[in-house]
């Protein structure tokens, strides 16, 4: 198993990054189209992405403005990668010019870890730009999860 591991800066306080994890409406304007989400220990995380795939599992902890860890996977048979089979940690370092955001998903397939890499760089982007105000756009099914015999 690996880990992938996504840093951004955000010119934002932690506060309002942590925002963008913890309120349904703020976490689909940068990643999916819907969803729903119980942001304490043991509530449910289930956002709809644009292809229709489901990303779902529960939350861990969440220290407000500084940790968030919940689990992550996928409901249905793409990718392979059950729901509430891996774990996502997000830590929140105020700085100077707003938030280091550091993602760590761990216990991830090496075929399925690059896939979540590319997945977690668009996405970070996008949430940096709703973070700092901007508006990036609808999401798009463009990061859709496809085995390599179906390409």
């Amino acid at each position: 198993m690996s880990e992938v591991v996504v840093t951004r800066l955000i010119a934002a306080t932690p506060a309002t990054v942590y925002s963008f994890f913890t309120d349904v409406d703020r976490w689909t304007s940068w990643q999916g189209v819907d969803g729903e989400i119980d942001p304490k220990p043991g509530g449910v995380f289930r956002i709809r992405m644009p292809g229709a795939q489901v990303a779902a599992g529960t939350f861990v902890e969440l220290v407000p403005d500084r940790r968030i860890v919940l689990t992550w996977g996928w409901e249905g048979e793409a990718p392979p990668l059950p729901p509430g089979s891996t774990t996502v940690v997000i830590e929140l370092e105020a700085t100077e010019s707003g938030t280091l955001l550091r993602l760590t998903h761990h216990d991830l397939a090496p075929p399925v870890a690059d896939h979540h890499r590319e997945g977690w760089e668009r996405y970070l982007d996008r949430l940096r730009v709703c973070a700092e105000g901007g508006d990036p756009g609808p999401d798009s099914p463009a990061m859709e999860y496809r085995p390599a015999s179906a390409n």
